[in-house]
């Protein structure tokens, strides 16, 4: 069970997540500091580590529109965030994918900022509202990556586990 730390509406950009004037800034540990950096209240909580990794960010649709950058993706990442949205950016979404950042589509959630949250491969539970909204579960072989760590993660693993079935 986790909560809701923060809210958004429709169509948040990867601008709105990750400035670009912090693109010069592309290590994953370094990109973590700029998340949500124009919202000074929720990024200084990010930074000063009150926002405990699980905690989940609440979208609405087409969240991480905009440009195809990484850095948003690895950003919200590094702080150990869930993404539950209505949908998400097709480019974003496979950045999430690609870089193992829990994204969970939902499409007719309803919560607020903190909401306690369950979470199942099937629904999420909104403990505070007592209300339950299915899921729509990515293809198993996306989930893989994403619960291996990302795709390099993944790969390394299938390379580990052919080489000790040769």
């Amino acid at each position: 069970m986790a909560k809701v730390v923060f809210a958004t509406g429709n169509d948040v950009s990867t601008d709105v997540i990750y400035p670009g004037r912090y693109m010069a800034t592309v290590l994953p540990s370094e990109t973590p500091q700029y998340a949500f950096a124009d919202n000074k209240q929720f990024n200084a909580k990010l930074n000063d580590g009150l926002i405990p990794s699980g905690s989940i960010i609440l979208g609405g649709k087409n969240f991480g529109c905009g440009s195809s950058r990484e850095q948003a993706v690895s950003a919200l990442k590094g702080h150990g965030l869930v993404i539950v949205a209505k949908d998400f950016a097709r480019i974003f979404l496979q950045n999430g994918i690609n870089l193992g950042l829990q994204t969970i589509v939902c499409p007719d959630i309803v919560a607020s900022e903190g909401d306690e949250l369950e979470i199942t491969s099937s629904e999420v539970f909104d403990k505070t509202s007592g209300r339950k909204f299915s899921i729509l579960p990515l293809p198993s072989a996306r989930q893989e990556i994403i619960n291996a760590g990302g795709l390099i993660a993944y790969t390394r693993k299938r390379l580990r586990e052919g080489s000790a079935a040769s």
